[in-house]
């Protein structure tokens, strides 16, 4: 009964309460085939040290990001990350603060969210940034929304290059809310005609730069388009760090940025948790449907500086039904990574990293397209591209991971079916030497 505290009594109380006649009840709208048949193969017990062991071994299966020479991104990169950041974060101060309930005496936590805040809007071309959400595709969903409630429609277009997680939350998040979201086809190089596809209903056009397959696009025609319908243009940016050298969504028309901030302050840990970036302009309509939290500056009764939650429309504050957004908290710890990474760089340090980020990978994309029977498919990028392949690339990765070099993402995990089981996404950073270059290009073409 240690680890089963409930007697039988308890649980048939419990089925009685809920209306249901066994516990295979409760499992009733789950698919037949999406049912175990038997128990898990494990055995029946272990003591902890065993149990350690087992999972030592099969974690020793896995080749980290550190162990080869590593060229995957689609999302997410592996970027250098300070020492100063890990050891800035865990201090007790930051290392407890979670999300501000009681934002009069958090005044540290405040003001750090007020100057991330302050990056985000700097970076993006901005007016407003908030607190930071969840992660990036929890923010191209909400932004939608947002743009939903602010032009009063219920349409949304999707481009085909926008990375398809992302574009699945989207769908996910406007499904429940009656909102249409249409997704153009995907294809690496040039947008698709995205601008045929708005019209008098379309409440917003979403449009990734660089788009999943690496390729940076100019947004001011867009942007134009969809203002001439009266639509609203939301820019995705999930390689932050493009910005130090690419211009700004803002500069170029967007009326609402989103993105991924990843790449600053936080590494890839298998995926999460990340930080998701939100900024929109200056506009009092905008604002007031903003999702999340922003901190404000002010002054108390004695005129010193200080902070507060200046906006909070969410579920659990006073709007409650009216809430902009059920989003329940910032990614706090992440947006500080964020922050010190960022003022550690400064203008010029990013700008710099940027570059260095871009000449990385113009080298690979030289070195890997001159392999007989690989082509490059996209025509401008920043630190990702896209490569056809004369066989399968989910195959090519196998091969090269098989010689220590981990070769980036086929094109077909992210679209199965769509006839681009030849693409290879390839990205490349501050990380990678002229060694991995290299060992990629040897290894490339002996797998061919």
């Amino acid at each position: 009964m240690r680890y089963l505290p409930l007697t039988p009594d308890d649980r048939r109380a419990m089925l009685d309460t809920v209306g249901a006649a066994s516990i295979d009840d409760l499992f009733s709208d789950v698919p037949e085939a999406a049912r175990l048949d038997g128990p898990v193969d494990l055995p029946p017990r272990a003591t902890e040290l065993e149990v350690e062991r087992a999972f030592a071994k099969m974690a020793n299966r896995n080749v980290s990001a550190g162990e080869a020479a590593f060229f995957v991104g689609a999302g997410a990169y592996k970027h250098h990350v300070p020492a100063t950041v890990d050891h800035l974060i865990q201090r007790s101060e930051f290392l407890t603060a979670y999300t501000p309930y009681q934002p009069e005496i958090s005044q540290g936590t405040l003001q750090t969210l007020f100057e991330f805040q302050t990056q985000v809007a700097l970076l993006t071309g901005m007016d407003v940034a908030n607190a930071s959400m969840y992660d990036g595709s929890t923010a191209c969903g909400e932004a939608v929304l947002m743009a939903a409630r602010v032009t009063k429609r219920k349409k949304a277009v999707l481009s085909g290059n926008l990375h398809p997680h992302y574009a699945a939350a989207t769908h996910t998040l406007a499904k429940y809310m009656d909102i249409e979201t249409a997704s153009q086809a995907a294809a690496p190089g040039a947008l698709d005609d995205i601008i045929g596809a708005i019209d008098e209903d379309t409440a917003c056009v979403v449009v990734q730069t660089p788009d999943v397959f690496g390729q940076v696009h100019d947004l001011e025609p867009i942007a134009k388009a969809a203002h001439e319908k009266g639509a609203l243009l939301i820019a995705v940016i999930t390689e932050i760090v493009s910005l130090g050298l690419i211009k700004s969504p803002g500069e170029m028309g967007a009326d609402i940025v989103v993105g991924e901030g990843q790449s600053l302050g936080v590494g890839l840990q298998f995926g999460g948790p990340y930080v998701g970036l939100f900024a929109c302009r200056n506009d009092r309509n905008f604002i007031r449907n903003m999702p999340g939290r922003l901190a404000g500056e002010t002054v108390d009764a004695d005129g010193r500086r200080g902070f507060v939650l200046t906006l909070s429309t969410r579920e659990q504050h006073i709007r409650r039904d009216k809430a902009t957004s059920n989003i329940c908290t910032n990614s706090g710890l992440m947006a500080l990574a964020f922050t010190i990474h960022m003022t550690l760089l400064g203008e010029k340090g990013l700008r710099q990293l940027a570059r260095i980020n871009h000449e990385t990978a113009c080298e690979l994309a030289d070195a890997l397209s001159g392999i007989d029977g690989v082509s490059l498919e996209t025509e401008r990028f920043f630190n990702e591209f896209t490569l056809r392949l004369p066989k399968d690339a989910a195959g090519v990765v196998e091969a090269l991971a098989g010689k220590g070099v981990l070769g980036g993402v086929p094109a077909s995990r992210l679209y199965p079916g769509k006839g681009l089981d030849d693409r290879l996404i390839v990205a490349a950073t501050e990380t990678n030497t002229p060694q991995d270059i290299a060992a990629y290009a040897d290894a490339l073409k002996e797998v061919l």
